[in-house]
């Protein structure tokens, strides 16, 4: 997923009145055209994390949804290290640019798939083992300078002309322990073992402890381009992997939110957040300007009248919603409307004052927006701008996953 730690940046500095309850409702002062939302259905998540200078959004999500799973299964809350599967992640992905001669990119994005991988592959580690920016003595990450010196060296290894690479005694590629010890300078190094709650682990025996099974998470996504009920490799940048999404037609991958969340299950969510409705006070809608406008009247008309079209876009107001096809959908795909640009975790159902209906999504751009790091997702906005999604396999309605063969 695209960069977006630039962005995180600039919403640390957002403030507003909490909303996570049954109602988030206007601030003292605010006009009452202010969307209200009642929550219809809310699964336990665990607190909300800051991502700051760092693209590592597909982390922060998919541990997000890790950690929720865990709250499902009864097993209590967990924090997990983003940093320690994203030092490992970024060492896989910088040799298989290398092994590309650079047709892969070697950048800070990734994919869910590269946390159902990585836990599976390396383990998982508590937060207190590794945490962010404590190598440069912030309690944050700020991966820029990290992503000058390692995309340099990367480039000039994937690029070079050199005819072999040189290894030392034991057969370790050299390039290899130098782009290691980058990551470990800017991320510290990988503990091989640790003591929680008064037991030793290695990263993959605290793995293996949390009855967590990779193989139940699919990943699933909605475009014409390719067979429905076949999987293929999403044909994005940060699928550095190749992982395969299943691939049902939308109104059967709407089914499956709905059912995860009625069912106690959260969902991993890849969208495109560059969309104007995608506002950062909290909410992501996508109006259907001629209904709107004609639901408007009095004052709201005026207000709604002075507006420029971006700004009614992301008018925070509850508004008729527009309802996007499948050809839509595939459209912005196409001609790149729709890019690969965020991964958060939906939680939950609300719906508006009008009752239209919202999923409730965790950020991790820290405490930012009139929500406190929560976004309202509107139905209609989550059809058009979702990328993929990761869930259990047992979310996917009964009828859905035979067709699938899962």
């Amino acid at each position: 997923m695209k960069k977006f730690f630039a962005l995180a940046l600039g919403l640390m500095f957002v403030t507003g009145a909490m909303a996570n309850g049954a109602e988030a409702k206007p601030k003292k002062g605010e006009q009452s055209e202010g969307i209200q939302f009642t929550v219809v259905k809310e699964n336990p998540i665990t607190s909300i994390k800051n991502q700051n200078r760092a693209g590592t959004c597909w982390c922060y999500s998919s541990l997000a949804f890790i950690e929720s799973e865990l709250l499902r299964m009864g097993k209590g809350e967990y924090d997990f290290s983003e940093m320690f599967i994203v030092h490992n992640t970024y060492l896989d992905r910088a040799e298989k640019a290398v092994r590309t001669h650079g047709d892969v990119s070697f950048a800070q994005g990734g994919s869910f798939y590269d946390v159902i991988y990585g836990m599976e592959a390396f383990g998982l580690v508590p937060e207190a083992e590794m945490r962010p920016g404590v190598m440069y003595g912030m309690e944050l990450s700020n991966h820029n300078e990290l992503s000058v010196v390692s995309d340099a060296v990367v480039e000039a290894i994937a690029t070079s002309k050199l005819r072999s690479f040189q290894a030392n005694p034991e057969g370790e590629l050299l390039w290899k322990k130098a782009i290691e010890s980058i990551h470990d300078i800017y991320l510290g190094v990988r503990p091989e073992k640790f003591t929680y709650e008064g037991v030793e682990y290695t990263p993959k025996s605290f793995y293996e402890s949390l009855g967590l099974n990779a193989s139940d998470y699919v990943s699933l996504t909605s475009y014409t381009h390719h067979p429905f009920y076949t999987s293929f490799a999403l044909e994005i940048p940060d699928n550095w992997r190749w992982a395969h999404s299943y691939n049902l037609p939308i109104d059967e991958l709407m089914e499956v939110f709905d059912n995860a969340i009625m069912n106690g299950y959260t969902v991993a969510w890849g969208s495109d957040v560059s969309e104007d409705g995608f506002t950062r006070e909290g909410t992501a809608i996508l109006p259907d300007m001629e209904k709107a406008a004609a639901e408007l009247d009095g004052s709201d008309m005026a207000k709604w009248l002075k507006m420029t079209e971006s700004q009614r876009k992301s008018a925070p107001m509850a508004v008729e919603q527009r309802w996007v096809s499948q050809e839509e959908r595939q459209l912005g795909y196409d001609n790149r409307e729709t890019t690969d640009d965020h991964g958060m975790l939906i939680y939950g159902i609300a719906k508006d004052q009008k009752g239209t209906e919202y999923y409730m999504v965790k950020n991790s751009w820290g405490e930012a927006g009139t929500y406190k790091g929560i976004w309202y997702a509107s139905k209609a906005f989550v059809r058009y701008k979702t990328m993929n999604i990761i869930v259990h396999k047992d979310a996917i309605p009964a009828e859905i996953r035979a067709k699938l063969g899962l």
